[in-house]
């Protein structure tokens, strides 16, 4: 089950454990498409503009429960690339107390604060009460989101990228079905959508760690080595806080986006929701990569092998660009029949705003490239920190799309803020890999000799 990371040609082992990876993620992103397509075709523009006007809040919050998770999970896999299996299991248990704590102190916090910040939003009154059901369900699912997500990502620490993908495949089946019961069957509007999505990522979690328990003996803590230790719990942090905020920081720059655009109206929030949620899906390819760059970085880094981060990183940046030039010949050619998931036909203003979202970031893909394989790079070395700057570079640039160029321009500029961010993360992540790989290579030569 287990995958080292350390030997072998980079390209064939970043390959082979991406495609499960982008499996994944395909079917964790149908859980919001078949919402969103659903909710369009059956509830109409208003329902897909209630859910839509939560997406970029939605991102801060689940975000950070990803990031973290991930984080988590980096320590893991830079011991079992240095063979040490009791350091692992120590931050597994650390790492499960730890998402405990986080999980229920997010769940009240947002729950109780969730209604001000929709009004901070400028959410429109016509969609007010849809977007606050939709999203209050979904932070109530927040401690099962962060067992699906600190499951699998200690799964994958290990080398396994399969294996939750069945999961997510059955999940993704279950939310589909739940939807149209839920939706049709129950009349439950854009809650049904949420409930759906929640007690589906709760099977998949469930599901994930029972075949931890089951299968992974590597992964669970002896008696021993379940207790709380401050050293290793404020290690986890260290990782994982950062990559949890550099989600959210990137998110806080949406938000801004997403109530200028809010200001737009109606129709304008439905097309920047369906120009979204496709624009996610043809962008998972990058995500897989990111992720498995991490996993990649952790395991050579504890294994001492710098040589091989170089090799990785051109081969994963090479795969990235091949994708880009053939999802952006999709987009040109079939944004429209691909938004018809999403709205009538009759919707052509909506539906010219949805190809010029998709075109509008597509023609940027490249870049995007370099930040998720870069960034996750950077973390699976164990420099979160930088990588938490890059957020923040992308949050000052969605922020001055929300603030300055979409009141200006209308809703073009809220087509090219993501390309704005992420070309100015890429402007300080790519001097950053260098130094880190520089700085890293130092600590392994002062920590063992025999690198030198």
């Amino acid at each position: 089950m287990v995958k080292d990371m350390t030997t072998g040609s980079p390209m064939k082992l970043i390959l082979g454990f991406s495609i499960p990876m982008l499996m994944g993620l395909l079917f964790q992103q149908l859980y919001n498409l078949v919402d969103t397509m659903i909710v369009g075709k059956l509830l109409g523009v208003q329902a897909l503009a209630a859910v839509g006007a939560t997406s970029s809040l939605n991102f801060l919050i689940i975000g950070f429960c990803l990031g973290v998770c991930s984080g988590f999970s980096i320590p893991v896999a830079q011991k079992f690339g240095a063979g040490d299996y009791v350091g692992l299991r120590k931050y597994v248990a650390n790492g499960v107390w730890l998402s405990i704590i986080f999980s229920v102190i997010m769940t009240a916090g947002t729950v109780i604060f969730c209604k001000p910040i929709l009004r901070l939003m400028q959410t429109p009154d016509d969609i007010f009460q849809g977007a606050y059901e939709y999203i209050v369900i979904i932070f109530i699912g927040i401690p099962v989101t962060y067992l699906y997500n600190m499951c699998s990502s200690l799964i994958r620490a290990v080398g396994d990228s399969k294996t939750p993908v069945y999961f997510l495949a059955i999940a993704s089946v279950l939310n589909i079905g739940l939807d149209i019961l839920l939706i049709m069957n129950f009349n439950m509007g854009v809650a049904g959508a949420a409930v759906a999505t929640v007690i589906s990522q709760g099977v998949s979690g469930l599901l994930c760690l029972l075949f931890i328990i089951k299968k992974f003996d590597i992964l669970k803590p002896r008696k021993e080595e379940r207790r709380w230790n401050g050293k290793y719990a404020a290690a986890l942090c260290n990782m994982g806080v950062p990559m949890g905020l550099q989600f959210s920081i990137t998110a806080i720059g949406s938000v801004i986006l997403q109530s200028a655009v809010n200001t737009l109206g109606s129709s304008s929030v439905a097309a920047m929701t369906a120009g979204s949620k496709i624009g996610m899906l043809f962008t998972c390819p990058f995500d897989a990569l990111g992720s498995t760059m991490a996993t990649y970085a952790g395991q050579n880094t504890g294994a001492g092998k710098m040589d091989r981060i170089g090799s990785g990183i051109k081969a994963s940046i090479f795969m990235g660009s091949v994708y880009s030039i053939i999802a952006l010949i999709l987009t040109y050619f079939f944004s429209n029949q691909i938004a018809l998931l999403f709205v009538d036909q009759a919707e052509t203003a909506i539906m010219a705003d949805i190809r010029m979202f998709l075109i509008g970031n597509g023609l940027f893909y490249i870049p995007l490239t370099l930040v998720n394989t870069i960034r996750y790079l950077i973390q699976g070395m164990g420099f979160s920190k930088f990588a938490l700057l890059a957020g923040v570079f992308e949050m000052v640039a969605r922020g001055v799309a929300g603030f300055v160029l979409v009141p200006k321009f209308g809703f073009i500029a809220a087509c090219l803020a993501s390309p704005l961010a992420w070309i100015m993360a890429d402007i300080f992540l790519v001097p950053a890999y260098f130094y880190c790989v520089k700085k890293m290579s130092q600590i392994l030569k002062k920590t063992d000799p025999a690198l030198s």
